[in-house]
């Protein structure tokens, strides 16, 4: 695939963080996704959320699997180290990663489909361990890249783009966290901007897992009626908008409302998602008043959006198996590896 590189130019007014350094600066290259995909909002959040922590680009490594969702890291921190992984495999590659450089700031981006189809092993061991990364899930209920099958994530009863409707219960990738002892648990909207950086934010400090699952509109494959997540062309037809080899542009979709309340976000066809921010006085170390609250809105058809759940006494897998605060990679290789003696002295103690 051939990328669009950004001109270089900057204007020189544009203001600088704590490391002297531009939003522009945390870019990467041009969006190849469709006109009003609600992942280019998530990785403009994603953006400004590292420019304003002041992380260099260079101390962070992203990785992704196989997915629209996978696309993204080519769009943001040009500057950082790298790696799309095959599909549902990115929480493996991390646990790897992160085991010998605890240095380094991960971000994992992931799909409900590389999530919590092929992948549901390999995130819910990477949640069990504890590896610190965010890992961030663009929700939009369908597999975008193979023309708009059910994910994992879709509702029951809600209907593709064919007009079939899918009869299996979804999986809910915050209720799921909750349930595997995730420390870290958040889910916002794409359009939501002024929510979704301070959570971002939050999960790239946070020490351990944090995993934070976001609404993203799919402006292609979920446009029609009786699709739950989004995008139905009117209530009366089901009609395709546009042939599948064209996306028309389309604006996205922004919102803003206050804690506490609920809001009605039409979408591109007339449709509506009923989204619920959290309370100010919501206590988020509470984890089973935490799956409560999920379900609780959920049966009244909204979607709870801030951060549900964080574990105040965190510990990450390298605190968990008392490791060395020195990376792995920059121990001489004696260290390493002691020698046959030690071993032998070792093993000595299972026989």
């Amino acid at each position: 695939m051939t990328y669009i590189a950004k001109p270089k130019v900057h204007a020189p007014t544009l203001a600088k963080n704590e490391i002297g350094l531009t939003r522009r600066d945390y870019e990467g290259t041009i969006s190849t996704l469709c006109a009003g995909c609600g992942h280019d909002s998530i990785t403009a959040a994603i953006i400004q959320a590292f420019w304003e922590l002041s992380i260099p680009p260079y101390r962070v490594a992203k990785l992704s699997g196989i997915g629209c969702s996978s696309k993204t890291p080519a769009y943001f921190l040009k500057e950082a180290h790298g790696f799309n992984s095959v599909h549902g495999r990115m929480p493996a590659l991390v646990g790897g990663a992160n085991a010998a450089n605890s240095d380094v700031t991960y971000i994992g981006v992931s799909g409900d489909g590389d999530s919590l189809s092929i992948g549901f092993g390999q995130m819910s061991h990477a949640v069990r361990r504890n590896v610190n990364m965010l890992y961030v899930l663009e929700n939009n209920g369908v597999y975008g890249l193979t023309k708009g099958q059910f994910s994992a994530a879709a509702d029951r009863g809600s209907l593709s783009k064919k007009g079939e409707a899918n009869t299996m219960e979804p999986i809910d990738g915050c209720l799921l966290a909750l349930t595997l002892g995730a420390t870290f648990v958040a889910r916002s909207f794409s359009g939501d901007k002024a929510q979704l950086v301070p959570i971002l934010k939050a999960g790239i400090a946070h020490r351990g897992f944090a995993f934070v699952d976001v609404i993203s509109p799919c402006v292609t494959f979920n446009d029609h009626e009786g699709s739950t997540k989004s995008y139905a062309y009117t209530r009366e037809h089901n009609v395709e908008i546009v042939q599948a080899n064209f996306v028309a542009p389309a604006k996205a979709i922004t919102t803003e409302y206050e804690p506490g309340d609920a809001t009605n976000v039409m979408l591109h066809d007339g449709s509506w998602v009923r989204l619920r921010k959290l309370d100010d006085d919501y206590d988020p170390t509470d984890r089973d008043r935490a799956y409560a609250h999920i379900r609780e809105h959920q049966r009244k058809g909204e979607v709870v959006t801030g951060l549900l759940h964080i574990s105040p006494d965190s510990q990450d897998l390298h605190a968990q198996l008392g490791t060395i605060e020195t990376p792995l990679i920059e121990l001489p290789y004696e260290q390493l590896c002691p020698g046959n003696a030690e071993l032998q002295k070792m093993q000595s103690r299972f026989r």
